[in-house]
């Protein structure tokens, strides 16, 4: 059974509960009862794991996954970002090398 978490947006109570998928979503807050109790948007509680998974197929820099049928791949490349002459460019080593502006 999913954790669904709800929040009344009278009060503010908050509280994370166990349903069935089947069961209809609550509307009344157990605090204030008053019928504006809403399930709340969150992230999804799981995560993939094992071999087959975009996060773990290029994670130590394996060979790229096969192209799709047709032979009409799209060309990619590596071509680093273009320096530019503003100040945080200027300015080498004061940010992450990964940043933009290197």
């Amino acid at each position: 059974m999913p954790i669904y978490a709800y929040k009344c947006a009278a009060c503010g109570f908050a509280k994370d509960l166990l349903q069935k998928m089947s069961d209809p979503p609550l509307s009344e807050c157990p605090e204030c009862h008053k019928p504006t109790f809403g399930k709340q948007l969150t992230a999804a509680g799981f995560q993939l794991k094992g071999s087959g998974w975009y996060a773990t197929d290029f994670k130590s820099g394996g060979s790229p996954a096969a192209a799709p049928a047709g032979g009409d791949a799209p060309a990619t490349t590596t071509d680093a970002p273009a320096k530019t002459d503003t100040p945080a460019a200027a300015s080498a080593g004061a940010c992450a090398p990964s940043c933009a502006c290197h």
